[in-house]
């Protein structure tokens, strides 16, 4: 009886391996972390625009106050 059940769990471990590597395997996962560090990447830019944005206005609200207070 533990022979047959040994034999049907090893049967199932490898229609498991075929059925994992039909679908896409590991190359599929390398594919979305590649594209995951792409969005990265893309995200980054983003903020660093926004960043330079946000700096840029609030560099000129405090010309805008100075040129009041002196007047």
């Amino acid at each position: 009886m533990y022979i047959l059940n040994f034999i049907i769990a090893v049967v199932a471990l490898i229609i498991a391996i075929l059925a994992y590597q039909r679908s896409g395997g590991i190359s599929d996962i390398k594919k979305q972390i590649d594209s995951m560090g792409s969005l990265r990447e893309k995200t980054a830019d983003l903020l660093g625009k926004l960043e330079k944005k946000f700096r840029k206005e609030e560099t000129d609200e405090v010309s805008a106050e100075e040129k009041k207070e002196s007047q």
